[in-house]
């Protein structure tokens, strides 16, 4: 059985106007290009209706949108697919930009409600982050991380972060082109403090974009930075113990962000 994801049908790309024979798959991603449209299946209905909804209207400084596209009748979800216009550029390993642009997206963000289907989330992504604020216990995987990470929650403490709606996976997602303003081609919603997403995106640099060291202390100024640095680095690692594909070698990256983060907790 193939394991290679199966492209838009021709209905689906009528009814978002995507007129191209062919859907051109993205390389990093599970999309498809039709001309200035691109085209991504969704798993969760009410999830991917509101991302939708919200970049349909959020309007961040210095920050390009890939604004999505209503069907012929006014959907923003056609048989399990959404739509997108296409936003030039591509990923660089930018770090601190990401950073800063996660800053200015969750000013614009942090007047958005907190949508209703996040409570009912039960995929690993939601459990993890359950986990790392300590609101659910699970026993993870000792040798994929689960052994690290009981070793850090230890040093949660309590914080005066403020909860709000975050994009929780910005590592790898924003596209940059020359001097124009970075790009955001999705929103993956959490419901937690803006110190939080710009830590979760400094762990990943860490672990997987060779990102300098140094970019900890860079942004020690935001509040509660060592905690939100922790419960970042506490959510990946329960990721990856719980992720299928995860193995002890693709932990190594976390095991160097851990190195990173204890030096300043």
């Amino acid at each position: 059985m193939s394991t290679t994801p199966e492209p838009p049908p021709p209905h689906v790309r009528a009814a978002f106007g995507a007129r191209v024979e062919e859907a051109e798959a993205l390389e990093g991603a599970v999309a498809w290009r039709c001309g200035e449209i691109v085209l991504k299946p969704a798993s969760n209905t009410a999830e991917a209706a509101w991302v939708a909804q919200t970049l349909d209207v959020l309007e961040p400084d210095e920050v390009r949108v890939s604004r999505p596209v209503r069907s012929t009748d006014g959907r923003w979800v056609v048989s399990g697919w959404s739509a997108s216009r296409d936003i030039p550029g591509q990923a660089e390993p930018r770090h601190d930009d990401v950073v800063a642009m996660s800053l200015r997206l969750h000013t614009a963000s942090r007047y958005l409600a907190k949508p209703r289907f996040l409570n009912a989330r039960q995929d690993i992504y939601a459990l993890a982050d359950r986990m790392a604020w300590g609101e659910e216990e699970y026993a993870l995987p000792q040798d994929k991380g689960g052994r690290l990470y009981d070793v850090l929650a230890g040093s949660r403490r309590n914080v005066r972060l403020q909860p709000q709606v975050v994009h929780g996976d910005l590592f790898g997602n924003v596209l940059f082109k020359a001097d124009e303003a970075p790009g955001i081609i999705d929103f993956n919603p959490y419901w937690r403090p803006a110190e939080w997403a710009a830590a979760v995106v400094v762990v990943d640099s860490l672990a997987w974009g060779g990102a300098d060291p140094a970019i900890v202390e860079r942004w020690s100024h935001l509040t509660d930075w060592p905690q939100a640095l922790l419960r970042a680095l506490l959510f990946r690692l329960a990721v990856h113990a719980l992720h299928p594909r995860s193995s002890t070698q693709t932990l190594t990256g976390l095991e160097r962000s851990s190195q990173m983060v204890l030096e300043v907790l």
